[in-house]
């Protein structure tokens, strides 16, 4: 259903669990982290859409080094709450990933089972190394044996929008990451 009022809307925020300001502390940090780590080599920053493009576009301009992006679509599909191991990848990416050092920014890994099964697929492509950088990463939920190599912030099982997580495509908007009113 298509939402216009914005009194309904507001009244989804439960309240703020992550400022603005606090996120873009952090993405700063992640920012000198990710040139320490990769300078001088060939890096592809790849989004999973479409949750952390608004993160991929704060984190690609706190990097002072040269660096490409990429963007994938992936929809997984399970049955219950089996996974039944398949990725359809909805938008993939154009380069060819064996000449980059390879960083999958998330949004937020919950289960891990999803971006699990996409990193295999992208090492598949022999890339010249991978790694998984998430802005919120919450372990309580973790199914599949996935570790962020950074993550910027670990919260609770709790269930998040705002600063590109959304609830039914909204939120995404909010310049704060906060706890959805169920």
């Amino acid at each position: 259903m298509i939402q216009t009022d914005k009194d309904a809307y507001l009244s989804g925020i439960e309240r703020v669990l992550i400022s603005g300001g606090e996120i873009q502390q952090e993405i700063r940090k992640a920012g000198k982290w990710i040139d320490m780590s990769y300078a001088g080599k060939p890096l592809l920053l790849v989004s999973i859409l479409k949750g952390a493009f608004i993160f991929l576009a704060d984190l690609c301009r706190a990097v002072t080094i040269p660096c490409e992006v990429g963007f994938m679509q992936v929809q997984s599909y399970f049955a219950g709450t089996v996974s039944s191991g398949s990725v359809d990848i909805l938008l993939d990416l154009q380069q060819d990933i064996s000449q980059y050092h390879v960083l999958i920014v998330e949004d937020i890994i919950d289960t891990g089972r999803t971006l699990s099964l996409v990193a295999e697929k992208l090492r598949s492509r022999k890339p010249l190394s991978l790694k998984i950088l998430t802005l919120l990463d919450k372990p309580e939920r973790r199914e599949a044996d996935l570790r962020p190599d950074y993550a910027l912030f670990t919260i609770p099982d709790v269930f998040v929008i705002g600063y590109g997580l959304d609830c039914g495509e909204y939120y995404r908007n909010l310049p704060d990451i906060a706890v959805y009113r169920t």
